[in-house]
């Protein structure tokens, strides 16, 4: 049974909660959680504006008649108060009941009869300002042609006057909601301005508030704000209901941005959010963290926010409801950093439908997508979700054009990522640049894996929120030999023994499964789902292979004909080719997933498992930081991660995936262990999460001088002593002491600087400041071109000179040339080619393709005699010999658009070349912006621009229209393509249940996510339209004047 906690709000701190779940509309915003007393309380406010806003009705102050008499009125009735002390209330602006508590007091009749007149002298107003139909239309007529929610106000005294009456008003209102249901337009549209209250007013403070706030002030104020919305020609159902919504969403801003008792249905978002949340997720209730979390002061107050929980704790709920209150409420632009290009995409699906519903735009900024600096919208609000180095890219474009006010809020997943490598120190870099540049914009990170918690708070100048809830319970194990112990730290050696393995084992399987994978796995599958994490791929394929061979035959008839269709899509998705091992595992219910598969088969194989299809899955480490894959036992094949050993985070974040929310009672890990490594683990189990450390240092080209350049580029620092101010606030300047032993961080600073000026991507200027000279720095063209296109500084040098090469004699007749000077230089190091296929593509080529080779350093002769097994006299660049060969994987893949038969030709693990494909098509976009700064290389523009789309897709022209709609790849769009859908106005238009009649293998969540998705696509597209149409019309300010 669901449990509702009821609680009281307190001043300051959340009190102990004695229940887990907390029902969402049961709840109050986040807000405000200072409750002001009654003598205290804040008069509202009114619009004294003085300029005519109400279209064809009249002005307030061009005729003050009807509120001359509602003042008379008034007057009276406070005269009679005084006599007769009676109680009365204030009205409140905003009339949607779920908003607040249902007000126990109602006006008095006297009251309610001022109103009543009020409506009835109003009306005759405008019967006399309009000539043609003053004898015509009566009041209930006129009433039809008032703003929608100034309906609502009138209705809502009547109701109160009249008890059981039911006006004309309402009886047209109560008809049109129920014929039919609405979609929601922007939350831009008008609201009331209003103030309210939910607690009662004693009798003795009545008297001061109705003094304070006289009944003509109330309808001026809302009768104001109701003129300033723009009147559509929709029906009335709509304005009635888009009223509804409307007037949450500006309360919920204004209770936001001010502290009020009262703060709306559900966390100071209007309650269809809460719909939404039940319609899209299945969610009904909140965690109580979850509600303790939303409602912290530091959230109320603005604050920037770290927060941890274990792995499915349900965190990013929680990001996602702070993220929809900063686009509907604040009205200001959100970015969600996420780790890998697979995880922003499911995310854009995910929020697509809520942007379409709610009213404004997800953009995703991933791999090639993404426009810099992003269009500046006039009404919706926009949602980027980026990877990490897109998100980079898009914070220094809003610097760059000044608008990085416009971002109100950047959402950090996976925080401890500040501490991995190249891209820890990009993600420091541009939370560095937003604290120093805005001061208005809140950082929120989250993660299941953080340590050294003050490190990162001084940093992010943030508060701090942890919690160790799990919605299902995890039970941690480790195997040695055929015992089981359960992991507890309270113990003297961290392990208690909890059972022996029963499962009886031949002499044979004993030697094929030595570690008893097979005895662990077949206790849960196939009525529960179980994850085999693996040190290697090839790992992985061996241990689905080993585990199918010896299962019983009963294994084959769970959902076989489920297992028969997804081998059938796997085969389509490789044009005829099928995986020899999931061909041989799939049927029962076992497959693997490692980076060695395609886009669309690790999606058939995520999605099949998430069914329950597939009920085991041997992964390597990558699918524990990846989608969101659940199972009820989690197994640790070995507690390595290629040939390292395992790390706490890492540790943490696979048996993090062991229980399945709604479904499993608790969730278990066993990690298999050798007795040489038992000690090891012991360590691993006792010890704490590694520390997260600045990236800044060992990263040098990607890292320090990188950020040095940039903030020469965009102007943020651009002397020594102004660099060294904002290393402050960067997490190696909390770090410092720790990382920077041997040389100060100004020297370090010092070295970079003196660096990038000898690559002559900086420049100094002396300038005269009260008499004394400083040097200035300046960034050169090239420097600006290499932060612009988010080029490694170890390459840019490389990559201009190649650019500049290829000016003088271009080959055009193919791709080819321009494929190399695109092929990413961090692959190449990783590539061993095959002479032999080298020699054959070599051949197959034009004379013109040829000579391309010639030109860029690796002659035919060169190659011949690699084949051949000759000796080679002359010295040839590795690099540049291994990234003409990658090139003609790249060329082979444009001409043919098939992975498979692409890796065979080339003897390549298809997942190899689907990685490499995705790479280039990153990289090439990065080039393409590169070369947008520097004229001389103008004619690139528009080649590198159509080759882009071409890498990025890589299919038929005729599929490309399709592909761009946010989860649909190659295999599902040949599927719509051929069902009559080519465009992505088809998808926007269809019907769900008609997909899921129509495509093969596809369910109606994702028909709903793919309308939803090409819907958001459309608007997205229709917004950008509208932006430039909007700015061609826009009258010049300075046009010259003739006299």
């Amino acid at each position: 049974m669901a449990l509702t906690v009821r609680r009281k709000s307190r001043p300051g701190s959340v009190g102990k909660r004695s229940r887990a779940l907390v029902r969402p509309g049961a709840v109050c915003s986040p807000v405000a959680r200072k409750r002001p007393s009654s003598a205290g309380q804040e008069p509202p406010r009114s619009n004294d504006s003085e300029e005519k806003i109400f279209g064809n009705y009249d002005g307030f102050y061009g005729n003050d008649s009807l509120l001359a008499q509602v003042g008379i009125e008034h007057k009276h009735l406070q005269d009679k108060n005084m006599d007769t002390k009676a109680p009365g209330d204030i009205i409140c602006g905003s009339l949607q009941s779920g908003f607040h508590q249902k007000k126990q007091d109602n006006f008095s009749s006297s009251e309610n009869m001022v109103v009543l007149k009020a409506v009835k002298e109003y009306a005759f107003q405008m019967n006399e300002t309009d000539s043609v139909d003053s004898n015509q239309e009566s009041t209930e007529s006129i009433l039809d042609d008032l703003p929608s929610s100034q309906l609502l106000y009138f209705e809502k005294m009547d109701e109160l006057s009249s008890g059981s009456r039911i006006s004309p008003v309402s009886e047209r209102r109560n008809k049109c909601v129920s014929s039919s249901s609405d979609k929601i337009r922007s939350p831009s549209s008008f609201c009331p301005d209003a103030e309210h209250g939910n607690k009662p007013i004693d009798s003795d403070s009545k008297y001061d508030l109705f003094k304070t706030e006289s009944l003509k002030d109330h309808i001026k104020s809302a009768m104001t704000g109701n003129a300033k919305a723009q009147t559509l020609q929709v029906s009335k159902t709509k304005q009635l209901k888009e009223a509804v919504l409307s007037e949450e969403i500006c309360f919920a801003r204004k209770t936001i941005k001010s502290s009020s008792v009262d703060i709306g249905p559900f966390y100071g978002l209007p309650s269809k959010v809460q719909d939404l949340l039940r319609q899209f997720r299945g969610i009904e209730m909140l965690y109580e963290w979850q509600h303790d979390c939303l409602m912290l002061e530091s959230l109320q107050q603005r604050k920037n926010l770290i927060y941890s929980l274990p792995t499915s704790g349900g965190k990013t709920l929680v990001a996602e409801i702070i993220i929809l209150q900063e686009l509907l409420c604040r009205q200001k632009d959100v970015l969600m950093i996420l780790p890998y290009v697979a995880i922003v995409q499911e995310k854009v699906r995910g929020l697509s439908s809520f942007g379409i519903e709610l009213g404004f735009l997800v953009e995703e900024y991933a791999g090639s997508k993404g426009r810099f600096p992003p269009i500046k919208r006039r009404i919706k609000k926009s949602l980027y979700i980026a990877t990490i180095e897109k998100g980079h890219a898009l914070v220094n474009s809003l610097i760059e054009t000044e608008r990085i006010g416009d971002l109100g809020l950047v959402v950090v997943d996976e925080l401890h990522m500040v501490g991995e490598g190249s891209r820890g120190a990009t993600l420091e870099i541009t939370l560095a640049k937003i604290l120093y540049t805005s001061k208005n914009t809140q950082i929120i990170g989250m993660s299941a894996t953080l340590n050294n918690v003050g490190d990162l708070q001084k940093f992010l100048r943030a508060e701090y929120y942890t919690s160790d809830f799990r919605p299902v319970e995890l039970k941690e194990y480790v195997k040695i030999r055929d015992t089981i112990y359960a992991v507890d730290g309270k113990t003297e050696n961290d392990f208690t023994f909890s059972r022996l393995l029963n499962f009886k084992y031949s002499s044979n399987l004993e030697k094929a499964d030595p570690d008893h994978v097979i005895a662990l796995v077949t206790e849960v599958i196939p009525q529960y789902s179980c994850l085999v994490f693996c040190p290697t791929k090839k790992n992985c394929e061996n241990v689905a292979s080993m585990v199918c061979r010896y299962l019983k035959k009963e294994f084959r008839a769970h959902r076989e004909k489920e297992k028969q269709d997804l081998i059938k899509n796997l085969k389509n998705i490789g044009n005829g080719s099928v995986c020899p091992v999931l061909k041989e595992t799939i049927p029962f219910g076992i497959a693997y997933h490692h980076s060695g598969l395609t886009n669309d088969e690790r999606k058939s194989i995520e999605e099949a498992y998430s069914a329950g299809v597939l009920c085991l899955l041997a992964c390597t480490a990558t699918l524990a930081a990846g989608v969101n894959l659940p199972a009820r036992r989690v197994i640790l094949r070995a507690p390595y991660v290629g040939n390292d050993f395992l790390k706490k985070n890492q540790y943490k974040q696979m048996i993090g995936r062991a229980g399945r929310a709604g479904f499993d009672s608790a969730g278990e890990s066993i990690l298999i262990v050798q007795e040489k490594d038992k000690h090891l683990v012991q360590d691993l189990v006792k010890s704490p999460l590694e520390n997260c450390y600045s990236n800044l240092l060992v990263q040098l080209t990607k890292g320090m001088q990188s950020l040095l350049l940039s903030l020469v580029g965009l102007k943020i620092a651009v002397t020594h002593e102004e660099v060294n101010d904002f290393m402050c606030s960067t997490l190696l300047g909390v770090q410092q002491q720790h990382l920077s032993k041997e040389k100060s961080v100004s020297e370090i600073i010092k070295d970079g600087l003196e660096n990038l000026i000898e690559k002559g991507l900086l420049k100094v200027r002396l300038s005269e400041k009260d008499h004394n000279s400083i040097c200035m720095l300046m960034i050169t063209p090239l420097g600006k071109a290499t932060y612009k296109g988010s080029i490694d500084l170890a390459y840019c040098n490389l990559l201009y000179r190649e650019l500049k090469k290829g000016l003088e004699g271009l080959i055009l007749e193919s791709n080819l040339h321009l494929l190399y000077l695109v092929t990413p230089y961090d692959v190449t190091s990783n590539c061993s080619p095959d002479w032999m296929i080298y020699l054959r593509q070599f051949n197959q080529l034009s004379t013109a393709e040829q000579k391309v080779a010639d030109i860029v350093g690796v002659p035919e002769s060169f190659i011949t005699k690699k084949a051949s097994g000759q000796a080679i006299r002359k010295n040839v660049d590795s690099a540049v010999v291994n990234r003409l060969y990658l090139s003609l994987v790249l060329y082979n893949l444009l001409k043919e658009t098939n992975i498979w038969s692409v890796s065979e030709k080339f003897n390549m693990s298809r997942g190899y070349v689907q990685n490499l494909l995705n790479s280039a098509a990153s990289f090439t976009s990065c080039v393409l912006h590169f070369c947008e700064e520097l004229e001389e290389f103008w004619v690139y523009k528009a080649l590198l621009t159509e080759l882009t789309k071409r890498l990025t897709y890589c299919v038929k022209t005729e599929l490309i229209p399709l592909m761009e709609v946010a989860g649909v790849l190659e295999a599902r769009a040949k599927q719509l393509y051929n069902a009559g859908y080519k465009t992505s106005a088809h998808l926007a238009n269809a019907n769900p249940e008609t997909l899921v009649k129509m495509i093969e293998h596809l369910s109606r969540h994702q028909a709903k996510q793919i309308v939803s998705s090409a819907k958001m696509l459309l608007s997205e597209k229709t917004e950008a339209l509208q932006e430039e149409v909007e700015e061609l019309l826009k009258v010049p300010t300075d046009i010259p004047e003739t006299y």
